[in-house]
């Protein structure tokens, strides 16, 4: 496997800027180059050990679920070859973790589909019997499938930050305010953006859960990105579905009443919940064999979801 990448340094094009995990890179007026790095980050703190494999496996998997729910909804792919756009010499650092995809607008929201009661809803529940304000059924228990999927929108966090929970309601505002510009002209306002989200965020959650459990993966939930391009359609962006973005639990060992084992980065959050860290930046370094069973949970993931095996 290829070494691990903390951070591209592409010069053949300009950065935009770096997120928590991605660096992005324009191309021309209406393309971005995304480069998945290997950084890692728990608690919205960038962690300073990369995780071999890491970026690749989110690329990799993000493509594949882009390409089995396109028929749910259009995605930021262009199609083009990510080493297409970048100098020979820096081929290394797009291959199998860059993407080009297109510059939309992007809702100011996490769309988070919750389909388990575990997490911050569980705390949620124990306490007002809901889930971001959707009352469920009483006596649920701890990793409770529920009765449907929920639309649990939060706010985007700046880095270092974290993520708050708002109403379905204020969804809407936030999006009214973020996109009139890019909606004018297009009928459409920010509410029914937000209302499209929520309705392509579930279907999309909802066909990825059954075809996960094909191949024994339980996604407890995810969440999702989305853009618009000028003519105010909604399309999926940013990643989808991966073991960052996702709590994946395996079918085998799932009981109700327990915390399941994971294949995302619950077993890193784990671990960095034993130690004295009040979960600000900076972010205390990994041991070793912790960074070597988080690069393979991530790379199981990906093997067991799609069947294939990573190859770089």
């Amino acid at each position: 496997m290829t070494t691990a990448l903390y951070e591209s340094s592409i010069k053949s094009l300009p950065l935009l800027g770096r997120g928590k995990v991605r660096d992005i890179y324009a191309v021309g007026d209406d393309k971005l180059l995304i480069v998945t790095s290997d950084r890692l980050s728990a608690f919205d703190v960038v962690l300073p050990n990369p995780i071999p494999a890491k970026g690749i496996v989110l690329t990799q998997l993000a493509n594949f679920w882009f390409d089995k729910l396109a028929h749910i909804l259009p995605n930021q792919l262009t199609g083009i070859d990510p080493e297409s756009v970048v100098a020979p010499n820096e081929r290394d650092q797009v291959r199998g973790r860059g993407l080009v995809v297109k510059r939309l607008k992007p809702l100011p929201i996490e769309a988070v589909v919750r389909g388990y009661l575990i997490g911050s809803g569980w705390k949620d529940y124990q306490q007002t019997g809901a889930v971001c304000g959707i009352k469920l059924p009483a006596g649920l228990k701890l990793a409770a499938k529920l009765p449907v999927p929920i639309f649990t929108p939060a706010t985007k966090a700046e880095q270092g930050e974290h993520d708050e929970n708002i109403s379905f309601e204020q969804a809407q505002i936030n999006c009214g305010a973020a996109l009139s510009e890019v909606l004018k002209g297009t009928g459409k306002n920010g509410a029914q953006i937000a209302t499209e989200a929520r309705n392509a965020a579930i279907a999309l959650y909802s066909t990825a859960a059954d075809y996960a459990l094909t191949r024994g993966i339980i996604i407890a939930d995810t969440k999702f990105e989305f853009g618009v391009d000028t003519s105010g359609t909604l399309h999926l962006i940013d990643e989808a579905l991966t073991p960052d973005s996702s709590r994946f639990w395996p079918a085998e060992s799932y009981v109700v009443g327990n915390n399941p084992p994971s294949y995302d980065k619950q077993y890193v959050r784990d671990h960095l919940e034993t130690l004295d860290w009040n979960k600000k930046a900076p972010g205390p370094s990994l041991p070793a064999d912790v960074v070597a069973r988080t690069s393979a949970k991530y790379i199981e993931a990906y093997e067991q979801l799609t069947g294939r095996k990573l190859v770089d």
